[in-house]
């Protein structure tokens, strides 16, 4: 696979949706597929990842420096990409009130500081998230189907996803079961997504693959494929709770993906990171990966996110030296 260039697979695709088995509305995200044996044509078919050239791609990115007025830009950017996150089995309404709290107005003292994208948290706790933000335009994401494991049946995932949309969850981010993929039980994995997809209708749903147990990358790029075609509007890099989580290298396969399929059908998907990333500058060398890889039409909280839970304090603290010249203490910023 090249790393910095379309890599063929729209043609890979379109012949493969069209030649094995592949019926329904091709792959624009809205198709039914048939077997394992046609899925696996499919994703069998896309180029190999040159692991050594994304590796070294991902290492070059990260040297680019920015301009002062460009990184305030980037700062603020990130700052609306993120996606708040507690998934923790201590959560306490207390805890969620104080992150939606923060997510609405990340720092009281500066209302220029734009809001996040999103809070995420457990299905129990939606309702009490959505009231906490009602009108603040900070959407409730919901993990869902059997977090973070994805082992359980469809008809528990499926219960899983109804409980988070009738507490009035915004966004969906679902869990693939890994297992049925390493065991190329592909046609499993799609049905279970496409069925999410189904129930979700309007909700936004991003697709965990828990890149870190896919073991490598041309697993993650047939993962990335193969959630795209069942219908995700985000695929998302991990659950946060398997090391390593998200890294550069995973990021550019991904991205280079939905660039791919966007180019293949027509359909923009989105990309979230999450898992490890603590600081202001971890974020903006995700963003630049996003403009060299995907492309600037992907710099937006509509096509790329960030989960995290400390990252928002780092990114508040470069901003104020920004502005002042000076550090914040890391204490000056809520911790929740």
């Amino acid at each position: 696979m090249n790393v910095d260039a379309p890599t063929g697979a729209a043609g890979i695709v379109a012949a493969g949706v069209t030649g094995t088995g592949v019926t329904g509305a091709t792959a624009a995200g809205t198709g039914v597929v048939g077997s394992d044996a046609a899925l696996r044509q499919i994703l069998h078919g896309l180029p190999g990842v040159d692991q050594v050239g994304a590796h070294e791609r991902a290492a070059s990115l990260a040297t680019r420096s920015i301009k002062r007025d460009a990184k305030l830009w980037a700062l603020d950017m990130a700052v609306r990409m993120v996606d708040l996150t507690t998934l923790e089995g201590a959560d306490t309404p207390g805890k969620v009130r104080g992150l939606c709290t923060k997510a609405r107005q990340p720092d009281p003292d500066d209302p220029s500081v734009p809001p996040v994208a999103a809070v995420c948290v457990y299905p129990d706790l939606v309702s009490l998230a959505r009231g906490e933000l009602a009108g603040s335009g900070v959407a409730v994401a919901s993990v869902a189907t059997a977090f973070p494991s994805g082992r359980a049946s469809l008809a528990v995932k499926l219960a899983d996803v109804a409980d988070a949309l009738n507490a009035g969850a915004d966004e969906v981010d679902m869990v693939i079961d890994r297992g049925a993929f390493l065991a190329g039980r592909y046609a499993q994995v799609y049905e279970e997504v496409r069925a999410v997809r189904e129930a979700c209708g309007p909700t936004h749903l991003k697709v965990i693959l828990e890149t870190a147990e896919l073991a490598t990358l041309d697993n993650t790029l047939r993962a990335a494929w193969l959630a795209m075609l069942a219908g995700a509007d985000f695929i998302k890099t991990s659950t946060g709770k398997v090391t390593p989580a998200a890294t550069p290298p995973v990021a550019l396969v991904m991205l280079s993906a939905v660039r791919d399929f966007a180019e293949a059908t027509g359909r923009r998907v989105g990309v979230k990171v999450a898992g490890g990333i603590r600081t202001a500058k971890d974020a903006i060398r995700y963003l630049v990966l996003v403009r060299e890889i995907a492309g600037p039409q992907w710099l937006t909280p509509e096509a790329f996110r960030i989960g995290a839970s400390s990252l928002l304090n780092d990114l508040l603290m470069q901003r104020r030296k920004q502005l002042t010249g000076a550090y914040a203490g890391p204490d000056y910023f809520t911790l929740d």
